[in-house]
C-alpha cells in the first residue's frame, strides 16, 4: 500500500519527506510496527481496565438442591439481618449527633476536651457502621499513635477503607469532596478531626492541600494523617502509581495494607457505576465484610532517593503483604483522557520505526 504520508510527515526529517515513494507492503508494515504488537497485547490483557472492575462471584444457585438455600440466605440477609443493621445504624446516629452536638457547643471554651470527645465520637459512629455490615476486621501490628512528621498511607478499595481505619485510630484524611449527604458529613463533622478535602478537578487546590499538609504534619497535637495516594479506589487485586505529595513532606511515612477477603462481598467501590449509598445498602444486605488491615513498619527516605523511588518502595511494601499485583498505570487516566505529551510519543515512536524500514529498503 502507498505510504500516507500527510499523517507523519511532522515527525520525520526533511530528507526523508523528499525521497522518492517505495510501494511499502502490508507485511512490512506489520513487521516493523511494534505499536500494534503493543495494541494488541493490551486488548489481550488490559491490566488498566482490570484495576477498576467488580468480578461477579460464580453462581452457585444452579441446581435443585442448592436454589432452595439461596433463597432462604436471601430471606434471612433482606428480611432479618437488613432490619437489625438498619436499627444498629439509627440508634449509633442518634447517639451520635446527640453527643456531638452537645460537646460542641458546651466545650467550646476548652479546645482540648473538645478535641477529644469529638475525636472519640468519631472512631464511635465509625464502629456503628463497621457493625451494620457485620463487619470482622482483624487489625495486625501495633495500634497508630498521634506524633508530629509522620503520615500513614493505605491502598485504597472504597470510601469504606477510611470507616475501617477511623474507628481503630481518629485520623485526618486526605479526601476527595464529595456531593449529597457525604459533602455534608465532611464539611462539618470530618472537619473536627482535621480532614482536608480537595477537588481533583481544580489545579489550584493542589497547592491549598500541599500547604495545609505541610503544615499538618508539623503539629504534634494533630491526629495522625492518613493519605491513599493511588488518588482512586481500586479493586484490591491490583494497586496503582502512588502520587508522590505524601512522600514530598519530609516526614516518616507509615504504610498500612488493607485485604478484604471476597467470600461474602466484594467491598470494591465503582463510583461511576453505583452511588455510594447503593455501596453501603449492598453492604448492610450481605453477611459479612471480612477485613484484614496490617500497620507495617515506618520508612523513611533513604539517601540518593527520590520521591518517586520512595513512593514505589512503600507500594512495594504494601502490596507485598496485602497479596495485590503492582501495575504501572496513573490512577487518574480513569478520569480523563491521556495527556498529548503521551499520543505525540507514541506518534513519535511508530513514524521513527516506519522511517527506519524505509532506509532500509
Amino acid at each position: 500500500m502507498d505510504l500516507d504520508r500527510p499523517n507523519i510527515e511532522e515527525y520525520l526529517t526533511t530528507d526523508s519527506i523528499h525521497k522518492p515513494q517505495e510501494k511499502l507492503l502490508l507485511r512490512d508494515l506489520l513487521d516493523i510496527s511494534p505499536a500494534l504488537t503493543e495494541a494488541a497485547g493490551a486488548i489481550i490483557d488490559d491490566s488498566f481496565t482490570r484495576c477498576f472492575k467488580s468480578n461477579p462471584p460464580e453462581p452457585w444457585n444452579w441446581n435443585v438442591y442448592l436454589f432452595p438455600l439461596w433463597c432462604f440466605g436471601v430471606v434471612v440477609r433482606y428480611g432479618i439481618l437488613y432490619p437489625v443493621r438498619v436499627l444498629i445504624l439509627t440508634i449509633g446516629w442518634i447517639i451520635f449527633l446527640s453527643s456531638f452536638t452537645a460537646v460542641h457547643f458546651l466545650l467550646k471554651g476548652n479546645d482540648k476536651w473538645r478535641r477529644q470527645m469529638e475525636r472519640y465520637l468519631v472512631e464511635l459512629i465509625c464502629s456503628f457502621f463497621v457493625a451494620s455490615w457485620t463487619g470482622v476486621v482483624k487489625y495486625h501490628g501495633p495500634r497508630p499513635s498521634m506524633r508530629p512528621k509522620q503520615v500513614f498511607v493505605a491502598n485504597h478499595t472504597s470510601m469504606i477503607d477510611f470507616i475501617v481505619l477511623e474507628q481503630m485510630t481518629a485520623f485526618a484524611v486526605i479526601m476527595q469532596k464529595h456531593p449529597g449527604w457525604v459533602g455534608l458529613l465532611q464539611s462539618t463533622i470530618l472537619e473536627s478531626v482535621g480532614c482536608i478535602w480537595f477537588n481533583r478537578t481544580e489545579a489550584k487546590d493542589r497547592e491549598i492541600v500541599a500547604r495545609k499538609l505541610r503544615d499538618h504534619v508539623q503539629g504534634a497535637d494533630n491526629n495522625p494523617l492518613l493519605i491513599f495516594p493511588e488518588g482512586t479506589c481500586v479493586n484490591n487485586h491490583y494497586t496503582v502509581m502512588f502520587k508522590k505529595g505524601a512522600f514530598e513532606l519530609g516526614c516518616t511515612v507509615c504504610p498500612i495494607a488493607i485485604k478484604y477477603n471476597k467470600i461474602f462481598v466484594d467491598a470494591f467501590w465503582n463510583s461511576r457505576q453505583q452511588s455510594f449509598t447503593m455501596h453501603l445498602l449492598r453492604l448492610m444486605t450481605s453477611w459479612a465484610v471480612v477485613c484484614d488491615v496490617w500497620y507495617l513498619e515506618p520508612q523513611n527516605l533513604k539517601p540518593g532517593e527520590t520521591t518517586i523511588e520512595f513512593a514505589e518502595r512503600v507500594r512495594d511494601i504494601i502490596s507485598v503483604r496485602a497479596g495485590l499485583r503492582k501495575v504501572p498505570w496513573d490512577g487518574y487516566l480513569k478520569y480523563s483522557r491521556p495527556s498529548p505529551k503521551l499520543t505525540e510519543l507514541k506518534q513519535q515512536i511508530f513514524a521513527e520505526s516506519v522511517l527506519r524500514r524505509l532506509e532500509e529498503k
